[in-house]
């Protein structure tokens, strides 16, 4: 099943974040890239100090705990977000008449 859902997730080309249990650490951020047999292949990148690394990473699909994927994300501080009433109103979704629900 989790071989399913990660070629499902390297087919949509989405970001996710890996945990490899066998190092006990996450992979923030990653694209699976390829996946061949029973190895992962993910690209991500890390900033250190004032570089930013860029990695290529082969991984055993056994060693592989977790996935997470990002679904939405909200800005911090004093951001008041959009409301439907924000939104104009040629962009609107309009809720349909009951006659037409049936």
């Amino acid at each position: 099943m989790l071989h399913r859902k990660i070629y499902q997730l390297c087919c949509d080309g989405r970001e996710v974040c890996v945990f490899l249990r066998d190092q006990q650490r996450w992979i923030e951020r990653a694209r699976i890239i390829d996946i061949e047999g029973d190895l992962v292949t993910l690209r991500y990148e890390t900033e250190e100090e004032d570089e930013i690394c860029s990695w290529e990473e082969m991984v055993r699909l056994e060693s592989i705990g977790a996935i997470n994927q990002k679904l939405a994300s909200v800005p911090r501080g004093n951001v008041e977000p959009l409301m439907t009433e924000d939104c104009p109103d040629a962009e609107r979704i309009r809720n349909r008449p009951e006659s037409d629900r049936e």
